[in-house]
């Protein structure tokens, strides 16, 4: 996982009037070297979810892939819907949407399966077993989008614990906007 940076996008001198126009690149910024995203969908979300829930930035996802590839207790986690997931995502991203867990009744099959996937279990008196989940990094869309902090209160609601959730508040759009690489469709 790497920034893609491209050859003509390194030697542009970064000034204000360069970065700070109404779109936030001049127009002699070659194309290539800027992005366009969509800002007025969703509502901005608090840094901070839950006192015991730690908040990640794109550094701390990075020390935690690097990680997870040695650790079978360590996944990431895309909460979003399968759609979006294909199109593009995070490289060692695991699609869970979030609906599996906020609406389990209604997808029972796909959340038992994912609860046995992160190491939880349920027994035999319907209880559930999290000794052994694993520690997960959860994102969406983006600071604006719900579906990941949904996941993780879905989650906090059956007892998983808050120490082993992590959230990557910025998601796929402060993921893109910093040119990191991305699976695409």
């Amino acid at each position: 996982v790497k920034r893609n940076i491209p050859d003509e996008c390194k030697n542009i001198p970064i000034t204000n009037k360069m970065l700070w126009t109404e779109n936030f690149a001049h127009e002699s910024v070659p194309e290539a070297c800027k992005s366009t995203y969509v800002h007025t969908k969703g509502k901005l979300l608090s840094m901070h979810l839950d006192e015991d829930l730690e908040t990640y930035g794109e550094l701390e996802v990075l020390y935690f892939l690097k990680e997870m590839q040695h650790n079978d207790q360590m996944l990431l986690i895309d909460s979003r819907t399968e759609k979006w997931f294909n199109y593009r995502t995070i490289p060692g991203a695991i699609n869970m949407p979030f609906k599996y867990f906020e609406k389990r009744d209604e997808y029972n099959f796909h959340f038992e399966y994912a609860l046995k996937h992160l190491g939880a279990f349920i027994q035999k008196d319907g209880e559930y077993d999290f000794s052994s989940v694993k520690t997960l990094v959860l994102f969406c869309n983006g600071p604006w989008c719900n579906q990941s902090p949904r996941m993780i209160f879905a989650l906090l609601k059956i007892g998983y614990p808050a120490e082993k959730l992590k959230w990557y508040r910025g998601g796929m759009q402060d993921w893109l906007g910093a040119g990191m690489t991305s699976t695409r469709e």
